[in-house]
This record gives structure tokens, C-alpha cells and sequence, in this order.
């Protein structure tokens, strides 16, 4: 299928034309048919020879409802412009052809009706100049008449060929689909209608209401009054939702593919029209159906940042409009360049946050954003309307190559100021490593540490050079007499007094441990590395199994340490519990002489 709006001035024959090619009445109110003025969207469709289903969205042309016609021209693609031959261009014709440039519409088709009541010569020629200066460019003409049917064939024939001319839309695009129209079907609750611009909508499938994240289940799909179970864009679309909130859509709000969307209430963009100076502080927003009122901070000449009402499903390279409703004025049309704009709080940084969004490319490039925001996740960056432009560094986190670089010597540098700051615990905490970095996730510091030679983890720990504590000279000295103590008698870990005299706390007993020095069984209880090996070489030679008294007597040692080293041994497989009183000596491994 294809889609195209109309626009024009009021009284001009947009829906009369719409009636004859389609042979359907597009003015759904009793009231736009009793005054023969369209008030809202209408919607009409035909089949055309060599090109299959052709709809349109009819808008008003009055001044006082552009907001309406806004609502059918922004999600459309193509649009069938008319002027009447015999009052030619427009104050309406002027205003809908600013909507149109300021979206960016590259796809159009002029139509100079009432050619019987008037040469369209004139109206045509007029036209086209003003077109020429838009982002329509040149378009072709028909000049056509329903009341004799003249030119009708010439219509349908580029009607036709300006179908066959619209970019072919991706079927596997994300769904966002701006809602035109909400009603009630009794027996089967809330159903929407749309434009389907991108992607495929299928019964059953789930979307979000991008205005509070409400889910919703597609109960039943039509187009053009069929029912389907699956429609791919481009298509007018009438879906039957249902889902707990339903029946408080409306015309603005926006269904998206779940998880895929962000929606943002800040903008940076670019302006096409006025400089960002002249513009007023306050206008509204208008992007697919959607109208929001926006305040206006200028970014140097061509640029600003928009502070939304509502949050809107906004990606990169979006095109939207900005009006002026109290003046019938469209100012600018606007590219979004951001959704996820960095805060302006720095004296200066409005200029620099100017002299950068003049460099930003559109469509966007993924390097440069990701370079730009230096560590971001892929689907984040999708969701902003970005191609990654790399695999992630580790899980779904994309980070700019420099920056990677600059990342690693900088987590060698925090390792080593923090063993040179911190002699007694030289390891630096993964936290702590991911808190110094910046980083979001503590995964990339693990990535980093596999990239960086040098750098090792232990416990949660990194460690560079200095991987063990260095001691004092006062604690090193206190250290040795225990190591004295323990020389003489091995089990007999020194009690909690003497440790007390010599100073040597538990922080400290710890920067002991891990410089090699002592080895710590439990709280407060400290051997020599090794001991506990020599110890449980002579419980082994106990008969088996043997109590915690016969070991105490053993090791000459007393129920003080003994339990500790027991429960230490047990920690470590070289001693097992038999019951509740008793514990043996696993058998030692011996080599089974094979290979000999």
C-alpha cells in the first residue's frame, strides 16, 4: 500500500478530488458534509493499475485547523497538493506548504483543480515557483476538473507514478505508530488508526504506549477495512488494542515495539528556517500526531535545545515542525540531533555544546556518537536511531577506541597511586577502580584489566607491581618477634596480650598475612605460612579418627588454637568431620606408576 495526504487551502477541492478518485465520502462528520468544509483527518483509498492500494489522509484546509491537518501530514510520506485554477495561491496554501518544507517532504504531486472555472495556467505556474524554492523541489502537475471528469486519467496516471517514486520502507523497522484517531467498537473495546511509516504489526504482538510505558495486546488489525493479521509498512492502519489504560488513548500518543524506543523531554536540533535568535521563547512542537508546547534555548545560529511538556519516542534524524499557533506561522522546521543532550551547567559550555552540534552529520554517524558519549549501551544507542558501529568492549557497552586507550593507562596510574598511598592494602577494589574510571558497569573494568599487562585481580582486588603490603619498619619489627615466637614453638599462636603489646591490630596482622609473613587461621590466632601444613602432617599420622583433644596433645597446643586450626584445616579438605567428636586425614594421592 501506499499513503498520501493532501493540503491546500480551504475550499479548494482536496476532498472533492479525494470523492472522485475513490468513489468514498472522505468527510466523516455529518456537520463537514452539511458545511462542505473538512474539520478533521478523513480517509479514503483506491486501487491504482500497476501500483495496488493507494489511501488518503484528507486534512482541513481552514487556518484555525492546522493543528488537524498536522496530525495526517506528519507521519505520511507523500502528499497531493491542490489549488483551484480560479483563485490560485492561498494565505492556507502558504502555510501548508511551510508545513511541508519545514518536515522535509522531498515526495509531492500538484493538482490545479476547478480547471473548468478558470485556465489553470496561471495557478500552476505560481505554484511550482514556490514549490521549487521548498523541499519539494519540482513536482509534476495535473490539471483536473470532477465536476467534467477532465484530467482525471492524467491524475490517477501520475498519482500512480509518484507511488512507484517513494523509498521502499523496511519491514523489520521498530514500530512507532502515531495515533490519528481513537474510537470504540462495541464487543471488542478500543480501536486506533495510523499510519504505519516503518515495520510490521502483527495480532498478538505487544506495544507500548510511549506515554507511560502501558502495554497493550493487538486483539485484531484492518486496512482499509479488511481485516488482517499482519500489516507491513507503509499502511493505514485501524488496531484493535486492548490492555488496562486503553480507552484513555488519543490522538498524539504513540505505540512502539517494547524496549525499543526512549523517549526524551530534551532535544538538541537543527533548525531549518529562522535563526535560533528570532525565534520566540515558547512555540509547539508538532511530530507525527503529536503537538507539544516546547521552550526554545538558542545553540548558536542554527541551533537549539527544546525542553518538551511530554515526553516524545524521538530519535536522530527526525524531522518535526515548530509553530506558531497564535500567528498562523510555521518558523522552523527542526532535525533532531539528540535525545540524550549533555546538561549546559558550566559557564560556557552553551558555546562549546554550539561549535559541536554544528559538526553533528546527518543521518548520524555511530562512531562519532559514540565517540561523543564515550561509553554507551547498544541498544541505547539503536534506540536513539544509531547503528553500532563495533561490537561492545564487554556486554552491550560500546566505548570510543581513544577513550578505551586513555581508560587503560588511566586504571594502571589509580592502581598504582592507590598501592603508593595505601602500603598496607596496595590492592585497589574493582569498585573503587570503576568509581575513579567513570565507568557504568563494573565489567568493563574487568575488560580493561584483561587488555592491560601487568595488572592482576585477586579477590576483588587489582594489583599492579606491588602486589603485597609494605610494612613499616615499627610493624615490620613487631612481626618479626612473633615470627621469633612461633619459631620456637609452631602451634603456639601468640594470645590477644602479646599482639596488644606489639601492636599489631587486625588491619595490620591482615598487611602481615598478605605480605607472606603470618598466617592467619582465625580472628586473632596467627602461625607461620606453612604451619598448617606441618600440622596436618601430624594429625595424619594419628590413628584414625581422632578427636580434637588427642589433636590438641599432638601439636602441643591448647584448646585456644586448637579449634581454630582444626576448623582451618577442615576449610581446606585436609582434615573431614567423621560426626559430631571426630575427624580423619583424608588418604594422600599417591602416583599410580603408570608411564613408568
Amino acid at each position: 500500500m501506499h499513503v498520501v495526504a493532501t493540503a491546500g487551502h480551504v475550499d479548494h477541492g482536496k476532498s472533492t478530488l479525494v470523492r472522485t478518485l475513490t468513489g468514498m465520502e472522505p468527510d466523516r462528520w455529518a456537520e463537514e458534509q452539511r458545511r462542505g468544509m473538512t474539520l478533521d483527518l478523513g480517509f479514503a483509498w483506491t486501487r491504482l493499475p500497476g501500483v495496488g492500494d493507494l489511501a488518503f489522509v484528507d486534512v482541513p484546509g481552514h487556518e484555525r485547523l492546522v493543528g488537524n491537518m498536522l496530525a495526517g501530514v506528519g507521519p505520511v510520506p507523500a502528499v497531493l497538493f491542490v489549488v483551484a485554477a480560479d483563485q490560485g495561491w492561498q494565505p492556507q496554501s502558504e502555510e501548508h506548504l511551510a508545513v511541508l518544507d519545514a518536515l522535509g517532504a522531498r515526495h509531492g504531486l500538484l493538482a490545479v483543480s476547478r480547471s473548468d472555472l478558470a485556465d489553470p495556467a496561471v495557478a500552476r505556474a505560481e505554484a511550482l515557483a514556490r514549490f521549487a524554492r521548498s523541499s519539494l523541489g519540482t513536482v509534476e502537475s495535473v490539471a483536473v476538473s470532477p465536476v467534467t471528469g477532465a484530467g482525471l486519467d492524467d491524475l490517477r496516471a501520475a498519482l500512480a507514478r509518484l507511488a512507484r517514486a517513494l523509498p521502499a520502507p523496511d519491514p523489520a523497522a521498530d514500530v512507532r505508530l502515531w495515533v490519528d484517531r481513537v474510537f470504540t467498537v462495541r464487543g471488542r473495546g478500543t480501536v486506533v488508526t495510523g499510519t504505519l511509516g516503518a515495520g510490521t504489526v502483527r495480532v498478538g504482538d505487544q506495544l507500548e504506549l510511549a506515554r507511560g510505558g502501558a502495554s497493550f495486546r493487538i486483539r485484531g488489525l484492518q486496512t482499509l477495512k479488511e481485516s488482517r493479521e499482519e500489516v507491513a509498512a507503509v499502511a493505514r492502519v485501524a488496531v484493535n488494542v486492548h490492555g488496562p489504560g486503553c480507552d484513555g488513548l488519543t490522538r498524539g500518543d504513540a505505540l512502539l515495539s517494547p524496549g525499543r524506543w526512549l523517549t526524551t523531554d530534551t532535544v538538541d536540533v537543527r533548525l531549518h528556517g529562522d535563526p535560533a535568535r528570532d525565534l520566540p521563547r515558547q512555540l509547539t512542537l508538532h511530530m507525527g500526531s503529536a503537538a507539544v508546547p516546547v521552550t526554545i534555548r538558542p545553540l548558536g545560529e542554527d541551533a537549539a535545545r527544546l525542553r518538551l511538556a511530554g515526553r516524545l519516542p524521538l530519535r536522530i534524524a527526525d524531522r518535526a515542525l515548530l509553530r506558531d499557533a497564535g500567528r498562523h506561522r510555521v518558523p522552523a522546521g527542526v532535525t533532531v540531533l539528540d535525545v540524550r543532550p549533555p546538561r549546559l551547567t558550566r559557564r560556557g559550555s552553551a558555546a562549546a555544546r554550539a561549535r559541536e552540534l554544528a559538526a553533528v552529520g546527518v543521518p548520524a554517524d555511530g562512531a562519532a556518537e559514540v565517540r561523543r558519549r564515550r561509553v554507551v549501551r547498544r541498544g541505547e544507542l539503536e534506540a536513539m536511531g544509531v547503528r553500532a558501529p563495533y561490537d561492545p568492549v564487554a556486554g552491550e557497552w560500546l566505548v570510543d577506541p581513544g577513550h578505551w586507550s586513555s581508560l587503560r593507562a588511566a586504571l594502571r596510574r589509580t592502581v598504582d597511586e592507590h598501592a603508593a598511598a595505601h602500603p598496607l592494602e596496595p590492592g585497589l577494589p574493582l569498585e573503587a577502580a570503576r568509581q575513579a574510571l567513570g565507568l557504568p558497569d563494573r565489567c568493563l573494568v574487568e575488560a580493561l584489566l584483561a587488555t592491560e599487562a601487568g595488572l592482576r585481580q585477586r579477590d576483588g582486588r587489582l594489583y599492579g607491581d606491588q602486589a603485597r603490603p609494605t610494612l613499616p619498619p615499627a610493624v615490620e619489627a613487631a612481626v618479626a618477634s612473633v615470627r621469633a615466637d612461633l619459631a620456637a614453638t609452631p602451634f603456639g599462636a601468640p594470645e590477644a596480650d602479646r599482639l596488644k603489646q606489639l601492636g599489631l591490630t587486625p588491619r595490620l596482622l591482615a598487611a602481615a598475612e598478605a605480605a607472606g609473613l603470618l598466617l592467619r587461621i582465625a580472628e586473632g590466632i596467627v602461625l607461620l605460612p606453612g604451619a598448617d601444613g606441618r600440622a596436618a602432617a601430624v594429625l595424619s599420622g594419628l590413628p584414625q579418627p581422632f578427636t580434637a583433644s588427642q589433636a590438641r596433645r599432638a601439636l602441643d597446643i591448647t584448646r585456644r588454637v586448637a579449634i581454630p586450626l582444626l576448623e582451618h584445616l577442615d576449610r581446606q579438605g585436609r582434615t573431614v568431620r567423621v560426626d559430631g567428636s571426630l575427624r580423619r586425614c583424608p588418604p594422600l594421592t599417591r602416583p599410580t606408576g603408570r608411564g613408568r
